[in-house]
């Protein structure tokens, strides 16, 4: 992943991927990185294949055309991101800060959860966390939807 993230210019987003087991959910991680520009996606040990079948047609070939790579843990990938001069997201329901209030710096990393759990509070404690404000009682989203609210935002944040 090192390599693959020295690579990005200097101005990127990537997203990251914990725990995600839903071939669906691949797809459409993969799909809304490709739409609104993500650099990479970075997948930790325990997220599904993204190149099982249901996965790619999802992901309407994205899976194949997006630079990615598959890292050990969450806490190796954030120390990494980190260290090349990433600011680390974490999405998260429990967040104080709107993610529509925060504004993108030249590198950003998306730190998304699994479906159910989401991210654990010491992966969420090591980055700054966000959340996506909902109407209605709601207080989460399907993570290929969450990850399409999020990356929309980092895309169009500095264009207002």
């Amino acid at each position: 992943p090192g390599d693959l993230l020295d690579s990005l210019p200097e101005r990127a987003v990537v997203v990251v991927a914990c725990g995600i087991g839903n071939h669906d959910n691949m797809g459409g991680l993969f799909r809304n990185a490709a739409a609104f520009g993500a650099g990479a996606v970075l997948l930790d040990q325990t997220c599904c294949d993204p190149f099982y079948r249901k996965a790619i047609r999802v992901s309407v070939g994205a899976v194949l055309r997006t630079p990615m790579a598959t890292a050990l843990e969450a806490g190796a990938m954030i120390d990494l991101l980190q260290g090349r001069g990433f600011e680390v997201l974490a999405l998260t329901p429990s967040a104080e800060q709107a993610l529509a209030a925060f504004r993108p710096g030249r590198r950003t990393a998306l730190l998304l959860g699994s479906e159910g759990p989401g991210l654990p509070r010491e992966i969420i404690a090591r980055c700054r966390p966000v959340g996506i404000r909902m109407a209605g009682g709601f207080d989460s989203l399907n993570v290929a939807a969450t990850s399409a609210v999020a990356l929309h935002h980092l895309a169009t944040a500095d264009q207002s």
